[in-house]
Parts: C-alpha cells; structure tokens; sequence
C-alpha cells in the first residue's frame, strides 16, 4: 500500500478475486437490458440450469434486495468462485438468507419484521404492506407478486438455503467455471492499473475515474472504501454495506475493444455508445448538458418531456459511458457530458474499422 493511501479519508483497500463476479454475473443476466446485453444470450445462459434452480436464483434478485458483495472482502485467499460458494455451503441453511439480506441501510424495523416471519415461518397482510411501504420509501415500488416473493422466502429460509446453494454449485458447474478462467487476466490487469492511478489521484478523482464517471458524495465521507475489480459489471459500478461508513465498491474491468459475451467481434461498449448516439433526443441532452451540469428534473422542463423519459436517456447515456454523474446526499442526481468519451468513441471506431480491413 503506497503513502496516499494511508493519508488520505477514506482509507482504501484493494480486493481482488472472481467470487465479485460470481454474483455481479448473476445480477447482469437477470437484468440484461441494464446493461445492453442481448436477452435472448443472458436467457440461453440461464437455460443450461434446470427450472427450480433458474426459479431461486430469480428469486434471490429480489430477497437479497442488493447484490451480495461486501461480505466477499473478508473471504480467505484465493477469493474465487468455489471459495465463496465453499464458505455459504458451510452457513446453516436458515441463516443463510438474512446473511445474504444484510445491508447497512436495511431498517432495522423492516429486518425484525423479516425475521419474525422466518421465525413463524409464516407472514400476513400486515407484513406485505410493511414492506411495501419500505419500497415506496425508497422511491423504488415493487410489484405485489415480488413482495410476496420475499415474504415466502423469509417464511421458508431453511428451504431457500440449501436450494440456493445448490443452485450456485449447478451455476458455476454449467456456465461460471469457465468463465472464471477467461476473466481472471482482465480482473488482474484492471488491479495494476488502479493502484498505479491511486498514486496520483486523490479519492474523489480516483472514483470517476474506476467508475467512468461517477461520484457519490457517501463514499467521500466514509472510513473505509474497498474497491474490487469486475469484469460483467463494466461499465457500470456496483456496492454494498453491511456496516456503516464501510463500502464495497466494484469498478469495470473489462476493455473497451473486449465483448462480455465470448467471441463476439464488434465490441459492445462502442455497439453502446453508437446506439446512444444515434437518438435525436439522447443529441439533444448532451447539446445541454455541455452548456451546464442538469438533474433529470431541469432537463425534463427543457425538453418537455416526462422525468421518467429523461431518466430513461440518462441511463442509456451512462451505459455508453457519455455522462458524469454526481450523487450527493439526500440530492437530485446531477449530470455533465463526458467530452473525452466522445472523442475516444471515433477514435475507437477508426481503429476497428482499420483493424478489420487489415485482417
């Protein structure tokens, strides 16, 4: 660890291992169009899993209400897939959904409700509308059947344990081990780099930089930021808490000119970028944005269009890696054109289209 990173707040970790993946993989092929993968190739990679074992992996989306990932750090070496899935084979069946559940920012309220239903192993309209509430909160509704969803599975933890676990063997059996060895040079590679800039940077510029453009006030104050590399995360970024002031944070691993899906020739990150680019009203946002920093609000009354269009522009933007994004506490999320992504974007182009003709 170099002098920086004992001076400065917060104090950073470096992790490193394909357990972060193990998890981030499944978070991406349950919610493919997050993060512009083809439906139909995230679908035939669940496919090779029988239907429970697809049906309680989908289900833990939703129970473990974020991804899993901040418990990883304190896995033993090597921190891979079978090293995790060894550790949770090894937690008692009934435990191992509250375990998996745990976020910092869980109310306490709302985790005793939950464990009062695993502990009658049963739940009423009271606790579904308790829940509800928690999700209105959080400005995040959710459907009655994944409310229910939850409930059952709180209610029958014991039964979710060791399916789930057997589920995670079945999923690194027909799909993950695989992939595993084809990721681990990348997640490697992505480590050097980041430590090499954590020399020169401090942590709000190291931040935008492994996140290709975030910065989340939260991490800024905190005590302590773990950051991992990912390589299905890319080019977004993941974390999770389970005790306060202490992130977890996964940051992209995977090149720009490299496909998540193997053996793909065109990259998708510029596949993404050129989609971004091509929508009249997605131009038009970034024509804005260049002029002054904007909340989805403001532009919404600019281009007189719904908040929820604008968000949904936005997100696709982020996607393709054109926008900043600065989250501050209890604030509209605020964004700014990422000029140097535009340019690398042709250039980029260029080069691949010169490349293939070489070939």
């Amino acid at each position: 660890m170099n002098k920086m990173e004992f001076n400065q707040k917060p104090s950073i970790r470096w992790s490193l291992g394909t357990s972060y993946d193990l998890f981030a993989s499944l978070h991406v092929l349950h919610h493919p169009d997050r993060f512009g993968l083809r439906p139909a190739w995230a679908a035939g990679v669940r496919s090779r899993l029988s239907a429970p074992q697809r049906s309680i992996l989908e289900d833990s989306q939703i129970l473990f209400f974020n991804s899993p990932i901040a418990w990883i750090s304190s896995l033993p070496e090597p921190k891979n897939a079978s090293t995790a899935i060894r550790f949770l084979s090894r937690v008692k069946p009934s435990e191992l959904l509250p375990f998996l559940s745990y976020h910092s920012d869980l109310p306490s309220s709302v985790l005793g409700m939950l464990n009062r239903v695993r502990s009658s192993e049963s739940w009423t309209q009271n606790e579904l509308e308790q829940l509800q509430s928690y999700f209105r909160q959080k400005n995040d509704p959710v459907s009655s059947d994944k409310l229910v969803t939850i409930l059952k599975g709180w209610a029958s933890s014991a039964e979710f344990g060791e399916r789930y676990v057997e589920a995670l063997q079945s999923y690194m059996e027909v799909f993950f081990a695989e992939e595993e060895r084809r990721i681990s040079p990348y997640l490697q590679q992505a480590l050097d780099t980041a430590r090499v800039k954590a020399a020169d940077l401090d942590f709000s510029s190291l931040m935008v930089e492994l996140s290709q453009g975030v910065k989340i006030a939260a991490f800024e104050e905190a005590d302590l930021v773990s950051f991992a590399p990912s390589y299905w995360i890319t080019p977004l970024v993941m974390y999770d808490s389970i005790e306060l002031q202490k992130w977890t944070v996964l940051f992209g691993a995977r090149p720009s000119d490299v496909s998540l899906v193997p053996g793909e020739v065109v990259p998708d990150a510029m596949l993404r970028t050129l989609k971004a680019l091509s929508d009249p009203t997605r131009l038009l946002v970034l024509h804005y944005l260049h002029d002054q920093p904007a909340t989805p609000t403001q532009l919404a009354r600019k281009l007189r269009l719904r908040a929820p269009t604008v968000v949904h522009h936005l997100n696709a933007l982020r996607l393709a890696g054109l926008v900043y994004i600065s989250m501050e506490f209890e604030e509209e999320k605020r964004y700014t054109v990422r000029s140097a992504a535009l340019a690398e974007t042709f250039e980029n182009l260029a080069r691949f289209i010169s490349d293939s003709g070489e070939q």
